[in-house]
């Protein structure tokens, strides 16, 4: 393989919950490359780019402290190796949404956070669980007058399990849709943080060293991947509407500044242009169709800037 020396390294999660999606998001920025069977490096045809597949968990500490000048990782995982003073965000990715959230089991006699102080509490995030309980033990400590201090007990694997098994009375775990919980027997008491799939940069070497150079190529990815993130997240909606209906209509389409607006030849009608959220493209067609909006199309992004 040709050499990774000259290029800058962009990591990629290898495997998990963000794996896929990170493929779909490189594809749609156009960063054409191959990756062999058993391989975790492989150059992008199109730009001096290196792609490094590694672990989410490992990535913020490659980007921060290592030679990884870009990567894709969880903000849970910037938390839990403590890299924040070491990296920055660049982006949101708009996936891999989910929370970090304490669990008991759900008839059990412990129903909150002051509960459970002061018991085992099983986790693959010592770090952030550990800091959130010292904050909850010393809460309750001061209103118990006493001591109370929680074990964290690390886990790497079948987090919810670990009251079943005997291991804990509760435990902090990533939570997407709920359902392995519930199987499980669990319900939330708390959330400890919201998390969702990042773009991180590190502090340190794009702006100083032998890779400044890359600062524009640094740019050109956080581009690519905005406007990908951005067609994900809108449509584009073309609707034609009585010119004197146009100001109640734009109250409904705004768009990110304002709507495109082109005049028909029919007498007192425009055409309107405007991107609209994704998740409320119905809503909105239903309330343009009361005002009086006809012949409503609603056009998929592959890509766009804005």
């Amino acid at each position: 393989m040709e050499s990774i020396k000259d290029r800058l390294l962009f990591a990629i999660p290898k495997k998990g919950r963000l794996f896929e999606t990170c493929n779909e998001l490189l594809a749609g920025a156009d960063f054409q490359f191959f990756r062999s069977n058993r391989l975790d490096v492989c150059l992008v045809q199109n730009h001096p780019i290196a792609l490094v597949f590694l672990p989410a968990s490992d990535i913020p500490r490659f980007v921060g402290e290592g030679n990884v000048d870009i990567g894709i990782t969880g903000q849970d995982r910037i938390e839990e190796s403590q890299m924040w003073p070491h990296v920055n965000e660049v982006l949101k990715l708009g996936f891999g949404k989910c929370k970090l959230q304490v669990q008991v089991p759900e008839h059990g006699t412990i129903q909150s956070v002051e509960d459970l102080a002061g018991k085992r509490v099983a986790t693959s995030f010592s770090n952030i669980g550990g800091g959130y309980f010292r904050e909850v033990d010393r809460r309750v400590g001061e209103e118990r007058g006493m001591l109370v201090e929680t074990k964290i007990e690390y886990v790497g694997g079948s987090v919810e399990a670990a009251c079943a098994l005997g291991l804990a009375e509760g435990i902090v775990d990533l939570v997407e849709s709920g359902e392995t919980m519930r199987a499980a027997g669990l319900h939330p008491i708390a959330t400890v943080i919201p998390t969702e799939a990042v773009l991180i940069t590190s502090k340190k070497r794009i702006a100083e060293g032998p890779k400044a150079s890359f600062a524009p190529l640094i740019r050109l990815i956080i581009s690519r991947l905005a406007g990908v993130v951005a067609s994900r997240k809108f449509v584009l909606l073309a609707y034609n509407i009585p010119r004197e209906k146009l100001v109640e209509a734009s109250l409904v389409t705004p768009g990110q500044r304002s709507p495109t607006v082109s005049s028909l030849e029919e007498t007192g009608w425009v055409a309107v242009n405007v991107m609209v959220e994704r998740a409320k493209v119905a809503q909105v067609m239903d309330q343009l169709q009361e005002i009086g909006a006809v012949d409503l199309l609603v056009t998929k992004l592959e890509n766009c800037r804005i």
